[in-house]
């Protein structure tokens, strides 16, 4: 018991937190650009993430008589998928495809859009009620709040949904 008291027992169970905390922040990334094809980066992450999960690891099976290392461990491990996720939400890499549906105002919506530099593709369709507009909008990710904005402006009523999309070839990107 006079272990877990010591500061040195303290300073390694935050140092094996801090550890896990970068490990598993790199980890979350590194998934993310895997699934966005970005290999360079994912690989560089990768090597990193794995070297500093090794020393974190050894660090805890080295000491397992000082059970402020395990919970430095789990606590790790939970913080950096938490933290992984907001620094790829401030990132925001990558692009989002939009499908927006409006009863009413689907061509007027399209033109606000092009107006503003995006490629509006507009299909008819039969909804529920009747006719609808389905708009379908891909984006760079770090551009959808705003294109969420200008379609909550023009029809509140306006459904949308989004997807993660990787693109493959050609069409209209806004520069």
């Amino acid at each position: 018991m006079e272990y877990i008291l010591s500061p040195a027992a303290w300073m390694g169970a935050l140092a094996i937190f801090a550890m896990r905390v970068s490990d598993m922040s790199m980890d979350t990334m590194r998934m993310l650009f895997v699934m966005r094809g970005r290999k360079s980066i994912a690989w560089v992450l990768g090597f990193f993430q794995s070297t500093i999960y090794i020393v974190a690891i050894t660090s805890v099976l080295s000491h397992l008589n000082n059970p402020l290392n395990i919970i430095g461990y789990a606590a790790g491990f939970a913080t950096g998928n938490v933290v992984g996720m907001f620094i790829e939400e401030r990132l925001a890499i990558g692009h989002i495809h939009l499908w927006i549906i409006s009863p009413r105002l689907g061509v007027s919506m399209a033109q606000v859009l092009r107006d503003k530099g995006f490629g509006v593709t507009e299909i008819a369709a039969r909804g529920k009620d009747g006719m609808v507009s389905v708009l379908s909008v891909s984006v760079l990710r770090k551009e959808v709040t705003h294109v969420e904005t200008l379609v909550h402006e023009k029809d509140p009523e306006a459904f949308m949904t989004s997807e993660d999309m990787r693109p493959v070839r050609r069409g209209f990107w806004r520069a």
